[in-house]
């Protein structure tokens, strides 16, 4: 189970390299199933190894002119503060035990996998129910002028914001990435085209640099709560790396719509087997 596990950290890298996102969503199943770790503690090292994996990811789109910085400041700072204040003062304050129901006892590591488990059920809808054709997505983005033919990037327009819709936004992900430990790339991609109107790549490129900020600064309200195993964290950090750039190289062999889809179903069936599994089994 043990290389499963290390396995799955170049799964996650592969993901993020891949389509942009999905990748986080199996970080805290693959450490809690996998490698035997407890809820709670695997969900802030999914913060410390997704934000490094997607700092690392956001690079390369920010040397495409892929990453819009002033959209990821509005829509990052209130991101950061709600995913520090969550993991620095309202996970720690969760009791351990929550409640009990004929004999079963909802602890705190359940809920925390209930919860996850429920936000991979919502991811894998959203990456399943792709009303759009693959054609009609390259066609946008040439309409918003992403790459010349030479391959480099264009000059894009500057964002415009709905400040009001961008910052509640921000703040939802920040406490939900606080709470179960994932990213969230799928709940921002979305945000950003429609209150900040950035075409998709522009989208991915800034997601990755915003879900590295906010998970980064998130795992330094854990600093203190928990004893951090560093050795361990470097290792699977750096395999989760090595995979955002395999999926990097293949993402210009294979197109990643057809990837998200069947990604989406290989989501939902973990998050229903989450669920199974803290519930009756």
């Amino acid at each position: 189970m043990e290389i499963l596990g290390y396995i799955a950290a170049l799964v996650i890298g592969v993901s993020l390299g891949l389509i942009g996102g999905g990748g986080s969503i199996l970080t805290v199943p693959a450490l809690v199933y996998l490698l035997g770790l407890n809820p709670v503690i695997s969900t802030a090292y999914s913060l410390f190894i997704v934000g490094l994996t997607s700092l690392v990811g956001s690079y390369r789109f920010y040397r495409q002119g892929l990453v819009s910085l002033k959209t990821a400041v509005v829509f990052g700072l209130p991101s950061i503060v709600a995913v520090y204040a969550t993991r620095r003062y309202i996970v720690p304050a969760v009791p351990l035990s929550i409640f009990t129901i004929g004999g079963f006892e909802v602890t705190k590591g359940i809920l925390l996998m209930l919860l996850f488990a429920g936000l991979m059920v919502f991811a894998s809808i959203s990456m399943i129910r792709q009303n759009r054709k693959p054609d009609a997505l390259a066609d946008e983005n040439l309409d918003h002028g992403i790459l010349e033919e030479n391959g480099t990037p264009e000059t894009h327009p500057e964002p415009k914001f709905n400040y009001a819709g961008i910052l509640a936004e921000g703040a939802v992900v920040g406490t939900l990435t606080g709470l179960v430990g994932a990213g969230g790339g799928f709940l921002i991609i979305p945000a950003l085209v429609l209150f900040s109107k950035l075409d998709m790549k522009m989208a991915v490129g800034t997601s990755l640099l915003i879900i590295a900020a906010k998970s980064l600064f998130g795992f330094m309200g854990d600093v203190a709560n928990y004893g951090i195993d560093w050795a361990f964290l470097g290792v699977f950090s750096s395999l989760s790396i090595m995979g955002i750039f395999l999926g990097s190289y293949f993402s210009a062999k294979i197109h990643a719509d057809k990837l998200k889809t069947s990604f989406g179903w290989f989501v939902l069936v973990m998050g229903v087997y989450i669920i199974a599994k803290e519930l009756f089994l």
